[in-house]
């Protein structure tokens, strides 16, 4: 194997990790966003607020135009090699799909969560329920065909509906993972320690999940940046 060859898959490497690291980045939560409490917090305190999510933002930024980086760096350097151009291109499109930039199609789950007369759907429920999704290998997942993105934050705004990402969404919420089924569906029906069991019907909260073999999860059109965050 040729020298530039070795030097081009050990980066491809390294991208990788980074990428499977950004993939287990807790999505960030704002939970129950009161207006009333957020007009009597003191106005030192509220920059203090806005200073400390700026930075968190710009650090994931950061991160992610690193990566962009790294693509453009790795398209540029495809030479001859057939191998290594296959390998580089399979790797990009990982990467794309990983971070949501690619329109992805196939098999997984669609779980449907929705208001009723005793209780509603809160934040925490959709939150918990893109974590465990994560964790099943979900490869691609949406809320009301809004893309999930390593960043997405989902937020309570005073107790009367959901933000995902900026956007406004109201019950029934209709959450699309594409992956393996099995693993998707059995970490959300395992009894007891189950999505299902201890956060939907312990508060008697109303969920359907259904397997589905021609999901289609559009890609996020989006700014990937600190500054979407910090305008909305």
């Amino acid at each position: 194997m040729k020298k530039g060859s070795k030097t081009v898959i050990i980066t491809v490497g390294i991208m990788c990790f980074i990428l499977v690291s950004l993939m287990f980045i807790q999505f960030n939560t704002i939970q129950k966003v009161n207006v009333a409490n957020l007009q009597s917090m003191r106005e030192t305190e509220l920059r203090s607020e806005l200073a400390s999510w700026n930075t968190k933002y710009q650090d994931l930024n950061a991160q992610y135009q690193d990566i962009l980086t790294k693509k453009q760096q790795y398209s540029q350097s495809i030479g001859e090699d057939a191998k290594t151009m296959q390998l580089l291109q399979q790797e990009l499109g990982n990467s794309n799909t990983i971070l949501g930039l690619t329109d992805v199609e196939g098999k997984g789950v669609v779980v449907t969560l929705t208001d009723n007369d005793q209780v509603k759907i809160e934040a925490y429920d959709l939150i918990e329920l893109i974590n465990e999704l994560r964790l099943s290998g979900a490869e691609a997942i949406s809320i009301n065909d809004e893309r999930i993105v390593y960043n997405s934050y989902v937020a309570d705004i005073n107790y009367s509906f959901i933000m995902v990402d900026g956007n406004r969404l109201t019950s029934p919420y209709v959450v699309k993972a594409i992956g393996d089924q099995t693993y998707l569906e059995s970490g959300l029906t395992a009894k007891q320690y189950g999505y299902l069991d201890t956060v939907i019907n312990g508060y008697g909260k109303t969920a359907n999940i259904a397997r589905q073999d021609d999901i289609k999860i559009k890609k996020f059109t989006g700014t990937l940046n600190s500054d979407q965050i910090s305008t909305q």
